[in-house]
């Protein structure tokens, strides 16, 4: 068996045993690489077809290629597709920097869309390796009523024993893909032949490795313009995955603090 084959085999017990253990699912889909990935293994796992809704959370700032990919695909993969719109910024904490509280609008897009369907599983597509407050997750991680992640009140995940006891009102936040790294998911892309979006490859010397909204997400620079070439460079590169956020660059604690109240 590969490393890719047994994340695989992972990830696929992981979504089965949410599917069997909690009353009513929904996974998040960002339209980026990582959640792609994530539909991909959920259709392995349930023989070709989500036996659950996948849920865009919309800011409405998003590139005109990730609306056109998610469009296209939602009818390609026969995806019961749930597109909820975030509210305005002025509902998140002003004291939070520019572009983190921009960001925030998902937290709380997430939160009443979470209440409007009742969902008691959310399905998301993280991994350790992108920053270090992702490290510290669980891949079945408890939240609570207003949604918020408390980090030092965690249950222990032992020999894939997975904790989904809840409490009225809270929900489960899945992690399928939490031990995957940036190299296994262009790996796997590459060995599925999973559809991309085209701002991941190069174009004039500069490529999107991370995908967010439009106005606080940039490129990098890279001559990367094929899966092969992607690889390669990830082999060698220096440069954070995430160096294009801008909301992880405002302040030492802007993007922890999005994550206790909530974000992905």
């Amino acid at each position: 068996m590969t490393r890719l084959d047994a994340l695989e085999a992972q990830s696929i017990f992981i979504f089965r045993e949410a599917f069997a253990q909690l009353r009513k699912i929904a996974m998040l889909w960002s339209l980026g690489k990582d959640s792609n990935v994530m539909i991909h293994l959920a259709r392995k796992a349930f023989f070709g077809r989500l036996p659950f809704p996948a849920m865009h959370v919309d800011t409405h700032r998003k590139f005109p290629e990730m609306y056109a990919f998610r469009d296209h695909y939602a009818k390609e993969w026969d995806l019961d597709l749930i597109v909820e719109d975030c509210p305005p910024i002025e509902s998140t904490d002003p004291t939070l920097p520019p572009a983190a509280r921009s960001a925030a609008r998902k937290t709380e897009g997430l939160r009443l869309a979470l209440a409007k369907h009742g969902f008691d599983g959310v399905i998301a597509g993280i991994r350790r390796d992108e920053e270090p407050t992702r490290a510290k997750e669980r891949f079945f991680s408890p939240r609570g009523t207003d949604g918020a992640w408390n980090v030092r009140e965690q249950p222990p995940e032992f020999w894939d024993q997975y904790n989904t006891a809840l409490t009225p009102g809270a929900h489960v936040r899945i992690h399928p893909i939490l031990h995957w790294t940036e190299m296994d998911i262009w790996a796997y892309t590459q060995r599925e032949n999973i559809p991309v979006i085209p701002l991941y490859f190069s174009k004039n010397g500069k490529r999107y490795r991370s995908l967010g909204d439009q106005d606080i997400t940039n490129p990098v620079e890279s001559d990367a313009s094929t899966l092969d070439e992607i690889l390669a460079e990830l082999a060698i590169t220096k440069t954070s995955e995430r160096s294009g956020r801008a909301m992880d660059h405002e302040s030492e604690d802007a993007f922890e603090r999005l994550r206790t109240a909530g974000y992905l």
